[in-house]
């Protein structure tokens, strides 16, 4: 297990089996396998977005099986915009500050 140690297994014995789809990657055929792949591309666009769909869908017992809070806090800023309703949890959960949303965007003048 690459994550954070845990007390509880799994919600499901298949995400084991990097061969397998995850549960919560319901919308595309990406495997485990896949799934760990674009966690470290080299693109951190791409890091972040599979992320983001990891922290919105997964159920959070299982997002250590892919992730440690290390690897979500360095990519707090450019994922944030993909975790939808969670954003809150997660920052609350990761002790960060609680995200603005929309963002803020500085105006010329």
């Amino acid at each position: 297990m690459r994550g954070a140690s845990c007390s509880l297994p799994p919600t499901s014995e298949a995400l084991w089996d990097d061969r397998k789809r995850p549960y919560f990657l319901w919308w595309t055929n990406a495997s485990g396998a896949d799934l760990r792949g674009h966690l470290t591309a080299s693109s951190p666009e791409e890091r972040a977005y599979w992320m983001g769909a990891l922290l919105r869908e997964a159920n959070t017992r299982d997002v250590w099986l892919y992730v440690t809070p290390q690897e979500i806090r360095a990519n707090w800023n450019r994922l944030v915009r993909y975790l939808g309703r969670s954003r809150e949890m997660w920052a609350f959960l990761l002790g960060l500050p609680k995200p603005t949303w929309p963002p803020v965007v500085p105006t010329a003048g």
